[in-house]
Parts: C-alpha cells; structure tokens; sequence
C-alpha cells in the first residue's frame, strides 16, 4: 500500500513499538489512530507526534472489554472515512516458569495477546472488505514459532496468532485484504524487566530498538511480503525449530540454569510493592 493512502489503526499505541510504528507511518505520510488502556502513555505519544496534526488520533480503550472494543471499531470506521489498515499490536509478556505464573496472568496474557486481535479482525472485517486495499497486519513474536522456556504463555498466544494469520490470510485470499505476521525478537522496549535485559546480556541474545521494528512493520505494508521473522540468527533458529526441533531443545537445555535464575528474579521483583 501506498504510504499516503494509509490510515491505520495501531494497538499498544501508547508502548515502545507501537508508538514507533506510529512514528514510522507518519513520517512515510500515513494517519495513524493510537490506542491503548493507559490513558497517560497514550497522551504521551501522542505529544511526540503533535508535528503530524490531524494525521494523529488517539482513543483509549481495554481490549479486554467487549463495549470498549465496540466503541473502538466504530470509531475506527469513521475515523478521517474509516482505517483501511489494522495492526494489532498491543500485548503482554510475563517472564515466568510456567509453575510460578499467577492464573490471572495466564487469562490477561491470552486475553490482550490473543483474544483481542480476534475479536477486533471479526468486527473490522466488513468494514475492511468495503476498502478497495486494505491490510491487517498482526505483531507476533520469534517466540510464535520457537517455544521458549519462561515464555510458555507468551509463546503459545503467539504460535496461535501465527497460526491465525496464516489461516485468516488464506480465508481471504480472493478479497480486497490482505493478512501480514511480523514476529520480532526481542525488542527493548517497557514490557521487559530488568531481569530479562540481563539474562539476554548473560546469554549474548541481541535486542533490537522499536525504530527497527517499526520500519520492518511500514517496509511490509509497503511490500508483498506476507510474514518475517525478524534478526539473525533468530531467522535461522525459527526454520530450525520448524524442521529439527530436537536440536533446539538441546540448546535450550543449556541455557535452562540462567533462564531460570533470572525468571526467578523477575518473579520475586513482580512481587514487591
């Protein structure tokens, strides 16, 4: 799709990649709607962007929240004459050994991850079959397609967003919209601890700035490319995995005794007021 011609609805607006996926957009000539739960980040990216005018709305809203997510696609298509691009952004990770994990971790991890991009694509979709292009465009995560230990949740919403998209873009195959998946790795952004940004360090895992993200979001907007998984060699590993997955549980069983030290950490520092 043409840069101009976009007018996109961005989740998680209010976070490390969204608002630079917003940032991205705007400056290749799109509208971007932000949204997010967080009313104060939201107003905070919003400040960031004030060059780009009317090209910039917000809207706060729970994803979680059946009226909420009402009132949002209603807006949405009406906003500057209805979005012609969804991408669903917004989630939530919680590093954690499965065993440690809270239940309401489990409910909001798959509810905000998982259930949200679902029930947005539903109620957007006629509106977005009634543009002439229009693209959804769902963050998933190298974590979609590598499961990774004290990511299990996380993990298994993301396997399922792929799996989604790749379904979902077949089911539309022959319609005016088409279905992307971009699955970064990790990304230094505010849904990461401390302890996990010192894990990657012990662990030599790279992380990547929002802005690259970000321009990997717009190039595919741009493109024909349909799904990336971002960074090297987490590229590599991902197609790996796919076919001999055996090798990968046994590098991932030499990392078990740091991944679970630093989980570990994490998890007492979630509890702490």
């Amino acid at each position: 799709m043409k840069p101009a011609s976009i007018r996109s609805l961005v989740t998680g607006g209010g976070g490390g990649i969204g608002g630079a996926i917003a940032a991205e957009l705007l400056a290749r000539g799109a509208a971007v709607l932000l949204v997010d739960r967080d009313e104060t980040a939201l107003r905070r990216a919003a400040e960031r962007l004030l060059r780009y005018g009317d090209r910039v709305g917000t809207l706060a809203a729970d994803l979680t929240n059946a009226a909420d997510r009402k009132r949002l696609c209603t807006e949405a298509a009406a906003w500057r004459g209805g979005i012609n691009v969804l991408i669903n952004n917004a989630g939530v990770n919680h590093f954690r050994m499965f065993a440690d994990q809270p239940p309401e971790q489990l409910d909001l991890a798959i509810a905000i991850n998982l259930l949200a991009p679902l029930h947005l694509c539903r109620e957007l979709l006629p509106h977005l079959q009634r543009q002439t292009e229009a693209c959804i465009l769902n963050t998933g995560s190298v974590f979609g397609a590598i499961g990774y230990p004290g990511y299990a949740v996380y993990s298994a919403t993301k396997f399922a967003v792929r799996g989604f998209s790749e379904a979902l873009r077949r089911e539309l195959a022959d319609t005016s919209v088409s279905v992307r998946y971009v699955a970064p790795r990790a990304t230094r952004t505010g849904i990461n601890t401390s302890a996990v940004e010192r894990m990657n360090a012990e662990l030599g895992v790279a992380m990547d700035p929002p802005e690259l993200v970000a321009k990997a979001v717009c190039d595919m907007l741009a493109g024909n490319k349909v799904e990336a998984v971002l960074g090297w060699p987490e590229k590599l590993f991902a197609r790996v995995n796919g076919i001999l997955p055996r090798v990968v549980d046994g590098a991932l069983r030499k990392q078990l005794p740091v991944i679970r030290r630093y989980a570990g950490e994490s998890a007492v520092a979630a509890t702490k007021p």
